[in-house]
This record gives structure tokens, C-alpha cells and sequence, in this order.
């Protein structure tokens, strides 16, 4: 049985890898900045090296690096702590990995590549990032490089293009995706971006591609992704068709400041190096958005009326 460590395992990518690791037969330590207890959880700061001390106690074989400060509206207001979180805080968790003699699978973004035409590949495109969100990250994956040349760091770097997961929170920090179809099935309008396009990966075939990558036998950057790039607009009419929702409550609006048009990754290397391609259509994948999102609305909706009803019992 293997030994992994998932640091950031409180987010919407770290909880189901960690879940799809145990099933995989896994033992799984997580961390992750968010409060809590139990005994396979260690609440850390990636930022205070201290903190990380217990896990390597623990001997890890595996380090998933996930957590981040992230998204470019974020990192541009906190762009401190960005640039302190995913530089510095990515320092200690890389030394971690050499004192635990730990292989590293470190989580950047297809933001690394910027504004540009036509396929983004890991060996031919030069990244240019517009954003802060991407140029830390982009400066932590020259910080992996650095340790895997000068100093023998074994070390998988992931590139994810639009990872999406019907379970992941509500809330309008979040992808399209689920922010349409949170939007989308309470009548609220929703905005669309003028030609911009995105390949949709779920989380079912990203984690299959994150867990690949610990057994990958050589340092390499790797996308991981889905093929098929859909225009925006496309994806938020699929949404609303199967919402039922009017064809109204759709805006579309032109490309704000510093965003990427649209992102074609080439996939090779997720195919070659990882062995896995997505099994997850859009349409499929739309299907299991628009069933949970209505089922957790519903939920939300009982447990107020149950709410409702307890403070209008007498005593």
C-alpha cells in the first residue's frame, strides 16, 4: 500500500482524489489550511514549515501539491499572498517532498500559457500568463524544474484545463459551469463570453490522470484535459435547454481584461505518459450537473422549510 499525501484536500479537487485514492487502495493522509479533525486530517499551513513537520513523520510517498491561491480575479486583489502562498508556500512543500524522499505531483493551470493561438502544447508553446494567478504558478513550475535538475527531485508537474465536478461548492468564485447551472435552475441571469471556447474535463477522469501521474517514471509537464472545445455559449445553452430555464436570463457579453479567448491543449502526453484519455462527455457531463444541482436546490430547499416550520412550532 502506498503512502499519499494530499495537501489542499479540503478543495473541490483535493476531496474526491483523495476519495478515488482510498478506493485504489491508497492510504491517505490530508491536509489543508481549513479547520478541522479527524485522524487522517492535519490542519496546515503550507506558508509556516513547522506545520508541515507531522507529515513528514508520517513518510509520504507520494505528495499531491494542490494547494494554492487561485483564479485571476483572486490573485490579482490578494496578490501578496499569492505570490507568498505559490512561491514560498510551494518552497516548503517541495522540501518536504526531498526530506521525505517523497515523489512530488504538482497541480498548476492552463492559465501558465496566457493569450494564444492555436494549440497550447508543453513543448512548443512558450507560456506567456496576463495574470498574476498564472505567472505564480508558472514561476512554481521553474522552482519544481530548479529542484529536479540541481538537486534530484522526482517530480510530476499537471497542467488542468477546465476541471468541473457536480459536487463542487456554489458560488461565483467557481467555474462556469457550475455557476450557469446554479444560476441557470434559480432563474438568475447568467453572462456569456463573446468566442470564448473550452474543452470540459470531469473530475471522475481528472483524478484518474492526477493519481497516473504519481507512477509517471520521468519529470515532465503535462496538460491534462478534455478534446473537445465547446464555445461557451454552446455550454450555456446546453445547460439551459435541459433547465428548462428562458432563453433570456443568457447575456452575452465581450472577453474581459486578461482572459484567454480559447484553450486548445494538446493531449498527448495525457495519453502517452498517463495512460488515460476522458470517458466523460459534455453531454454526459451536463446531464450529471443539471440532475445534482437540481437535487441539492431541492435539499436546500426542504431543510428550509423544515427550518421554517421548527421556529414556528410552539414550545
Amino acid at each position: 500500500m502506498k503512502r499519499a499525501l494530499v495537501i489542499g484536500s479540503e478543495g473541490n479537487i483535493g476531496k474526491p482524489l483523495a476519495a478515488h485514492l482510498r478506493a485504489g487502495g491508497w492510504e491517505v493522509l490530508c491536509a489543508d489550511i481549513k479547520p478541522g479533525w479527524r485522524k487522517d486530517y492535519l490542519q496546515v499551513d503550507i506558508n509556516q514549515p513547522a506545520d508541515l513537520m507531522p507529515t513528514l513523520r508520517w513518510k509520504p510517498d507520494v505528495i499531491f501539491a494542490l494547494a494554492a491561491v487561485v483564479s485571476r480575479v483572486t490573485c490579482e486583489q490578494a496578490s501578496s499572498l499569492a505570490v507568498a502562498t505559490n512561491l514560498g508556500g510551494l518552497n516548503n512543500v517541495v522540501l518536504l517532498a526531498q526530506a521525505a524522499d517523497a515523489k512530488l505531483v504538482y497541480f498548476s493551470t492552463s492559465e501558465v500559457y496566457g493569450p494564444t493561438d492555436g494549440p497550447m502544447d508543453e513543448a512548443a508553446t512558450v507560456p506567456r500568463p496576463n495574470n498574476r494567478y498564472g505567472l505564480t504558478k508558472l514561476l512554481g513550475e521553474q522552482l519544481v524544474d530548479y529542484e529536479v535538475a540541481q538537486h534530484g527531485l522526482r517530480a510530476v508537474t499537471l497542467r488542468p484545463f477546465m476541471i468541473y465536478d457536480e459536487n463542487e461548492d456554489f458560488g461565483d468564485h467557481r467555474s462556469a459551469m457550475i455557476r450557469f447551472a446554479h444560476d441557470l435552475a434559480r432563474g438568475r441571469p447568467i453572462e456569456v463570453h463573446r468566442g470564448s471556447a473550452r474543452g470540459w474535463l470531469h473530475i471522475s477522469d481528472a483524478v484518474r490522470a492526477i493519481e497516473a501521474a504519481a507512477g509517471a517514471p520521468d519529470h515532465a509537464v503535462i496538460n491534462i484535459g478534455h478534446p473537445d472545445v465547446t464555445p461557451i455559449e454552446h455550454l450555456a445553452e446546453g445547460l439551459r435547454a435541459r433547465l428548462n430555464a428562458a432563453p433570456a436570463l443568457i447575456t452575452v457579453r465581450d472577453l474581459p481584461a486578461r482572459m484567454t479567448a480559447a484553450k486548445q491543449p494538446s493531449l498527448d502526453r495525457m495519453r502517452d505518459l498517463l495512460g488515460v484519455t476522458p470517458r466523460v462527455s459534455l453531454d454526459e457531463g451536463l446531464d450529471r450537473v443539471v440532475a445534482r444541482v437540481r437535487a441539492r436546490l431541492a435539499q436546500v430547499q426542504a431543510q428550509t422549510e423544515l427550518g421554517q416550520t421548527e421556529l414556528g412550532t410552539p414550545a
